[in-house]
C-alpha cells in the first residue's frame, strides 16, 4: 500500500515530507479502526493538494455544488484539498497550514473506510474519530 502525495498548486508553501510522513501514520491508524469502505483493499491512495479554482471545478463536477470546498474523497483511493481553503482556516485557528492539511488527510482516510458525516451525529463520530487520530499522529511527529 502506497500513499502519493502531490503538491499540485502553487499559492500555499507546504511542508510536504511531514504531511506524507503524516499520511501515512494516519493510513496504517485508520485502517485500525472498523469500517466499511474500501480503504483496507486500496493499492495506492493519491493525496492532491489543489488550489481553489481546481477543487470548485470538482465540487461543481462531482457533488454539483458551486464554489471551492476543502477536501473532496473518491471511493477509487483519491483525496482532493484545497490548500486555500486550508491556508484561510490555518490562519483564522493560528495554526501552521499543514495541521489543516493533515485533518483533511484524516477526513478523507476516514470517508475510505466509510464514515460519513451526512447527520449530526455521524458527523459528531467522525469528527472524534478525526481527532483522535490526528492528535495521535502528531505525537509521532515533530511539529511542522
Amino acid at each position: 500500500m502506497t500513499i502519493a502525495l502531490r503538491n499540485r498548486q502553487r499559492a500555499v508553501r507546504l511542508k510536504t515530507r511531514w504531511l506524507k510522513g503524516l499520511a501515512e501514520l494516519a493510513h496504517r491508524r485508520c485502517c485500525e479502526v472498523p469500517g466499511s469502505g474500501p480503504l483496507g483493499h486500496l493499492q495506492e491512495i493519491s493525496v492532491a493538494i489543489v488550489s481553489d479554482l481546481s477543487i470548485a471545478r470538482l465540487h461543481s463536477q462531482f457533488m454539483r455544488i458551486t464554489g471551492p470546498t476543502d477536501v473532496l474523497t473518491f471511493d477509487h483511493g483519491e483525496i482532493v484539498i484545497s490548500a486555500e481553503t486550508a491556508a484561510a482556516h490555518a490562519r483564522r485557528l493560528s495554526q501552521p497550514v499543514e495541521l489543516e492539511i493533515a485533518l483533511y488527510t484524516v477526513h478523507g482516510l476516514l470517508h475510505l473506510n466509510g464514515y460519513d458525516d451526512r447527520t449530526p451525529r455521524d458527523a459528531m463520530r467522525m469528527r472524534r474519530m478525526q481527532t483522535r487520530i490526528l492528535r495521535w499522529c502528531q505525537s509521532q511527529l515533530p511539529p511542522p
